[in-house]
């Protein structure tokens, strides 16, 4: 099944807490992104999500954007056109 970018975005994330054995609560102290605004992400009630958004969320889990992109989620046979 074929994502849409928010939603792979939304699984790389979970991913991520999952991995860090970290709470959504943990990552907004990390990163003061707001915990709505990481909720949203997670949620999908966004139909994108900023760079810079993206950029602080990587920061708060210690990787660089590349890293977080670096999963085959976001192959391009993975998403939606």
């Amino acid at each position: 099944m074929k994502l849409q970018l928010n939603e792979a975005v939304s699984q790389r994330v979970l991913e991520l807490l999952q991995e860090r054995n970290m709470t959504q609560y943990q990552l907004f102290k990390r990163t003061g992104v707001p915990r709505a605004t990481i909720s949203s992400i997670i949620k999908c009630d966004y139909p994108s999500v900023k760079l810079r958004i993206v950029h602080e969320i990587c920061q708060g889990f210690e990787i660089g954007i590349s890293d977080f992109f670096a999963s085959p989620l976001f192959d391009e046979d993975n998403l939606e056109p």
